[in-house]
Parts: structure tokens; C-alpha cells; sequence
């Protein structure tokens, strides 16, 4: 457990850190609520009303966060086995083979469908 202490000081550090600067943002921020504080921002754009079930998204949206969780899952799998690639083998070199072609599929299936298009 003694190994394991600095981490969850520093996990509760930053949670306390969180939590206080919510708290008081809340307490002591300004309270002038008008009109337009109260609209959404859209870059300087006037905000379009949209419809009262929501509007549609396009599907490049949800395919570009999608090829976003896949790179980014993978890079947290890489970084651990290229630092123990030397122990792992021939085994660990074809599980990562195995795993590198599962992330090709999903980049493929991407691809494919046109999220990578930004006309």
C-alpha cells in the first residue's frame, strides 16, 4: 500500500483542486445574468434555431469521434508493449499484430464510409 500512497494523495489533491474551484467559481462569480450571456456561442455566428427534437447530426461527426477513441485506445496500448517489447517475445509481437489489424478494420470501416472526406 505504502507504494501506492503518493498516487492517491495526488488523485485526492486533484480532485479537492476540482471540486473547490467549482465551488468557488459558483460562490463568489458574478451573478449579472442578460439575454445574451444566456445564448449558445457559435463563433460570432447568429446561433440557428433548431427544431424542437433536436437537429440531425451528419454521420462525419460520430465517425470522426469514433477514429478518434480507436487511435487514441490503440496509442494506450502500444506505449506498454513497445516499453516491454523485449520481455514479451514472439507471442507479444503477434498479439499486437492481432491487435493492430483489429484498429486497421475499424480505420478501414471509417474510411470507407467517408469520414475522413472533408469536402
Amino acid at each position: 500500500m505504502n507504494a501506492y500512497a503518493p498516487i492517491l494523495v495526488l488523485g485526492a489533491l486533484g480532485a479537492g483542486f476540482a471540486i473547490f474551484s467549482v465551488v468557488m467559481a459558483t460562490l463568489i462569480g458574478p451573478k449579472r445574468y442578460n439575454r445574451a450571456r444566456l445564448e449558445a456561442y457559435e463563433c460570432g455566428i447568429e446561433p440557428t434555431p433548431t427544431p424542437a427534437g433536436g437537429g440531425r447530426f451528419p454521420i462525419k461527426y460520430y465517425l470522426t469521434a469514433m477514429l478518434f477513441i480507436v487511435f487514441d485506445i490503440e496509442i494506450v496500448f502500444l506505449y506498454p508493449w513497445a516499453v516491454t517489447f523485449d520481455a514479451l517475445g514472439l507471442f507479444g509481437l503477434v498479439e499486437m499484430l492481432l491487435f493492430v489489424l483489429t484498429v486497421f478494420v475499424a480505420y478501414a470501416y471509417v474510411w470507407r464510409r467517408g469520414g475522413l472526406d472533408w469536402d
